[in-house]
């Protein structure tokens, strides 16, 4: 465990560096991991939004919160990861940092644009629009489950798409709102978790009395991954009881006419394995944001954990890949949109030699 660093009034609360931390090798294999990281992450989403693209039967309500959840995951890809890896390489390759390395004192006048001001609330808003889509997945699954005569219905393109619009202006709004609320923090690049974060500045050596404002970001994330919870098992409580039913008639020990004949209510077997890949999409989110909710909590604390900072904010990072081979797994619609695609490749060359 490591504490908050000495600093004089109006300085941030940076870690110190140690050779453990960002020696030569240890930075040459952290940028061999960001960029097989950022590679992963790109093609994996790309070919998330081909399939949408080029498949009809993807252009759903479902599939529309999966292309934005694609969007999401790869611009952290093509933005996030990619600005780590170039600040980590001039480091190896200079003697001295940037000049917006780390920030600037408030009190030091204006100083050099710092690129942490776009870098970090683009990581922050993918974060929350990857969780907010996980939600409105559920929420789709959850009607298709429990009200499947009213899916068409409830469940529009155009509902869809305006819900996709309010998650991704809320989601920048609240990565947004420690800038916006408070004049205590600002965003540098930490050399730790090689990545832009959010920072109080100091005061000589105690936290802002607003540093819990931080407190936003876990708060809002756990709070929609309770409710995604908790739809969660409404929806495979009613998946038991259709199963059960469904198992006592085939044994005959139910009759026709007990309502569960014929099962006119009965929700698809491809919206029960949806909402069970829904299910595991939010484990999986769950388990690789708590670490950045105990990171934060301990931030705010004054604790700055320099190596677990690195495994929690990379083990959020490589989430944005998980969903594609989560999607390749269980969803049988993805998987025949990609062997379509991959079809279609192949009959082009064909069709031009004839």
């Amino acid at each position: 465990m490591e504490t908050a660093n000495q600093t004089n009034p109006g300085q941030t609360l940076a870690p110190l560096c140690t050779v453990c931390c960002c020696g030569l090798l240890n930075r040459t294999l952290a940028v061999i991991f960001m960029v097989s990281l950022a590679f992963a992450i790109v093609v994996g989403n790309v070919v998330t939004l081909t399939v949408f693209m080029q498949t009809r039967h993807s252009r759903t309500p479902q599939g529309y919160l999966k292309v934005s959840l694609a969007i999401a995951d790869m611009m952290v890809g093509v933005w996030v990861v990619p600005f780590s890896v170039y600040t980590e390489i001039s480091l190896m390759v200079t003697s001295s940092p940037p000049p917006w390395y780390q920030g600037t004192s408030p009190e030091g006048g204006s100083g050099p644009w710092q690129p942490c001001m776009l870098i970090g609330p683009v990581f922050a808003g993918c974060t929350f629009v990857s969780i907010s889509t996980i939600f409105l997945m559920t929420l789709e699954r959850s009607v298709a489950i429990l009200r499947p005569l009213h899916k068409d219905t409830l469940v529009t393109r155009h509902r869809t798409l305006f819900l996709i619009i309010l998650s991704w202006a809320g989601s920048f709004i609240l990565a947004m709102a420690p800038l916006m609320l408070s004049n205590s923090f600002t965003l540098e690049y930490n050399e730790c978790s090689r990545m832009c974060n959010y920072a109080p500045v100091l005061m000589g050596n105690q936290l802002p009395p607003d540093a819990n404002i931080l407190l936003l970001f876990p708060a809002f994330d756990f709070s929609l991954l309770g409710g995604t919870l908790a739809v969660n098992i409404l929806v495979f409580a009613s998946i038991r009881r259709y199963s059960r039913k469904r198992k006592l008639l085939s044994e005959g020990s139910l009759g026709t006419d007990s309502g569960a004949g014929g099962c006119p209510h009965r929700p698809s077997f491809s919206d029960i394995k949806a909402a069970k890949t829904i299910s595991i999409l939010t484990f999986a989110f769950t388990a690789s944001f708590s670490p950045i909710a105990v990171f934060v909590l301990g931030n705010v604390v004054g604790y700055t954990w320099c190596n677990f900072s690195f495994l929690a904010f990379w083990i959020l990072t490589g989430n944005s890949c998980c969903n594609v081979i989560i999607y390749s797994v269980r969803d049988h619609r993805f998987r025949k949109g990609l062997t379509l695609l991959f079809q279609r490749d192949r009959s082009q060359p064909h069709s031009e030699k004839s």
